[in-house]
């Protein structure tokens, strides 16, 4: 059995499961949430296999990060690839993404005790991640997404104002929004924007992050459970975290990244038999002590803004 048939089995049986699906979709992993081993731990909103842990924060000294990015002249590079793919009309709008050697304070068992995070996903011996970004949840029949594009240091003064009345941000903000409407169409009827361009803070050691998220919906039809594996399939990759339009876009950042990005940007979540929650993997930190982070480039970008944008994602969230 294939593994997008497997979910659907165990969506059509309501059992309980978790998943973990990568970027390019070549290393999918699922387990019954009573089969799942002990190397793959999870704090989503609903659901967690987290247990209690001794360790205190004055015992990790805040879990602070040393960042040693690439120069902005290397960053310039990529930059100007995306840019030339722009110009030729391949994309509109596309996520590129970079790593970022660090150095830890503290332990992966420490930072997924701790860590401040709608979502905590920690495969050990790969990753933990530290993400604040849902991909889908699905709540008797009704399918939603929160796409979040668009990131400011809140302690500037009206940050809030100057982020929403961004034109870029805004521009590349409802590209997204209606990338992901018309995937969401693909699996679900009546589909409607209910909350456009809402903004909120996360705190972060370096201080609080401000960030634009919008909320989309549509309804499932009344089977969903036993296409389980197929909705959320037909919704990858997660448009925030590639682009538009979405495949031509995925080609592109494979050829001028240069690797897999493996589960970074792919998705991990939990199904209860009956209603659905998961996470894009960003805010990534690698095993190897490698952060992977990035953002949304379009016409109006400014390429200082994004390597900057680029270095402020690489915190964890402990403090």
């Amino acid at each position: 059995m294939d593994f997008v048939e497997q979910l659907n089995q165990w969506g059509r049986d309501k059992k309980p499961f978790v998943f973990l699906i990568d970027f390019e979709q070549k290393k999918p992993l699922a387990w019954l949430v009573d089969d799942c081993p002990d190397w793959f731990q999870f704090k989503f909103t609903k659901a967690s296999s987290f247990k209690n842990s001794n360790t205190t924060l004055t015992e990790i000294d805040q879990a602070l990060l040393e960042k040693h990015p690439i120069t902005i002249a290397e960053y310039q590079c990529k930059y100007a690839q995306v840019m030339d793919a722009l110009h030729k009309g391949d994309s509109f709008l596309m996520n590129l993404t970079i790593p970022t050697p660090v150095q830890n304070t503290a332990d992966f068992q420490t930072y997924f005790a701790h860590a401040k995070s709608k979502y905590v996903v920690w495969l050990k011996n790969d990753f933990i991640a530290f993400s604040p970004e849902t991909f889908i949840q699905i709540e008797a029949g009704t399918i939603s997404t929160f796409p979040m594009k668009g990131t400011i240091d809140a302690s500037l003064p009206n940050a809030k104002e100057l982020l929403l009345n961004d034109p870029k941000e805004l521009a590349e903000h409802a590209t997204i929004v209606d990338l992901l409407r018309n995937d969401l169409s693909r699996v679900a009827s009546k589909v409607k924007v209910t909350n456009f361009r809402y903004y909120e803070e996360v705190p972060t050691q370096n201080g609080m992050i401000g960030q634009v998220s919008s909320a989309i919906e549509g309804e499932l039809p009344t089977d969903y459970a036993s296409r389980i594996g197929n909705i959320l399939y037909d919704l990858l990759p997660a448009g925030s975290v590639s682009g538009a339009p979405k495949k031509k876009t995925a080609q592109l950042i494979a050829s001028i990244e240069g690797t897999d990005r493996g589960y970074y940007t792919g998705i991990a979540g939990h199904f209860d038999g009956v209603n659905l929650d998961s996470c894009v993997l960003i805010r990534y930190l690698g095993a190897d002590n490698v952060y992977h982070s990035g953002g949304g480039i379009t016409f109006q970008s400014d390429m200082a803004s994004e390597y900057q944008e680029m270095i402020n994602k690489v915190y964890v969230p402990v403090f």
